[in-house]
């Protein structure tokens, strides 16, 4: 008996028929590529940029330079890593798991381990990890940000059940939410990252239909335009000897005053804002050229990190801010925009969530260095040099492509 050659042939191929293997850090196949892009030209640029604005705290050593250049360069490839890994595994699934209260607990645990470490900058935000001669600091409380979406999304996303009480479906996440906030602002003294945690999750609890959550959602609404009306009034010219009065420290008092006239007291607590918004008032519309600003040669505080906007303008012009500017919105209106389209309240939450995280950071960030608000000390995402906001943003990216993902191959509606 013998086997035809094409017989041979069609069951070579098929016993042969390679199989593909696709990178391990490639993004699933119907991931956002615009959103991919966009993050990839923040990262090459936000090293580029944090290269230039930190010559000047590193003048006459230029081992500290390459140390801060490694050091971002590293958590860029742990971003892309992490925001990679998730975009292929992340499933909504995971929130309604045993081991993802674990997880939220341990960066209640991670806020409160901080407190061991000595203070930076009046707050003590930051886990101190010396390594190889270098200090690598972890800031827990830009994780919570991350993990306040998923709260909200885990326990107040798509849930059918009524509840003999209205309050008991916001019970979890609030312990969660609250906890992370009086955590952050009353033990860490790090006021900036706290608003922004309550923002977000207030952001994200006005995004779920369940009517028990109604009187919830109200209370927000109203605490939001109340909210508005005290800052407006605070930083009104009649809002002074109302800031000398608030429970906060000399310096978070300082940064209210300072933007309401830095000229007053120009050399002492309004040098940085003074020296950011000459930056920005020499910076026209192309700059004054890569590497060429002489604002950061000045003794100028916190110039790589959030006041880093502030070199870029003066380098760059405009033409650097539009840089920043039109990747960010694209990662906005994307993320929005599969947010409308998607029925799964916990997909939305994470979406909407993540572009609000991005929002808030801009407006804070933004607002600070030209005096619009006072100083946050919340860093420009992906742009300022700080290795825990870009590993955490790029996390919630990588989360974000996932749901994405999921949603183009029709896995979630």
């Amino acid at each position: 008996m013998t086997v035809k050659t094409a017989d041979i042939r069609m069951m070579n191929n098929e016993t042969a028929a390679p199989v593909k293997r696709r990178f391990f850090l490639a993004m699933p196949k119907r991931a956002d590529r615009s959103i991919l892009i966009s993050i990839l030209v923040l990262a090459a640029f936000g090293l580029l940029m944090i290269a230039s604005s930190s010559m000047g705290l590193t003048v006459g050593r230029p081992g500290r330079l390459a140390l801060i250049l490694i050091k971002q360069f590293v958590f860029l490839g742990a971003g892309y890593y992490f925001m990679a890994r998730l975009a292929n595994n992340f499933k909504l699934s995971f929130l309604k798991s045993g081991s993802f209260p674990v997880w939220a607990i341990g960066i209640g645990a991670a806020l409160v381990f901080c407190l061991a470490f000595p203070a930076a900058g009046g707050a003590r935000a930051w886990i101190r990890v010396p390594i190889s001669g270098m200090d690598i600091s972890i800031q827990p409380s830009e994780f919570a940000k991350v993990m306040v979406i998923l709260i909200v999304a885990a326990y107040c996303g798509d849930v059918k059940k009524v509840f003999d009480n209205s309050s008991d479906i916001v019970k979890r996440p609030a312990v969660f939410i609250f906890a992370y906030f009086f955590i952050v602002l009353l033990l860490q003294s790090d006021m900036g990252s706290a608003v922004v945690i309550l923002m977000i999750a207030c952001i994200c609890l006005m995004i779920p239909q369940h009517p028990q959550l109604m009187p919830t959602q109200r209370l927000i609404r109203f605490l939001i335009i109340l909210g508005i009306a005290v800052v407006l009034y605070i930083l009104s010219p009649f809002g002074e000897a109302v800031i000398r009065r608030l429970p906060l420290k000399a310096y978070q008092i300082n940064r209210f005053l300072s933007a309401l006239n830095p000229f007053v007291d120009m050399y002492d607590t309004g040098f940085q804002l003074v020296n950011g918004l000459v930056s920005f008032a020499t910076g026209g519309w192309i700059g004054l050229g890569y590497g060429n600003s002489v604002r950061k040669y000045t003794q100028f505080p916190a110039a790589n990190t959030d006041f880093i906007l502030a070199i870029v303008v003066e380098e760059l012009g405009l033409v650097g801010f539009l840089i920043i500017f039109i990747p960010y919105m694209i990662i906005i209106v994307q993320l929005f925009r599969y947010a409308m389209k998607i029925k799964s309240e916990q997909a939305r939450i994470i979406l909407i969530g993540t572009a609000m995280y991005l929002v808030i950071h801009c407006l804070f960030n933004i607002g600070g260095v030209t005096g619009m608000i006072p100083l946050t000390g919340v860093p420009l995402l992906m742009i300022s040099s700080g290795g825990s906001s870009t590993l955490a943003f790029m996390i919630a990216v990588g989360i974000s492509q996932a749901v994405i993902d999921q949603y183009r191959k029709g896995a979630i509606q």
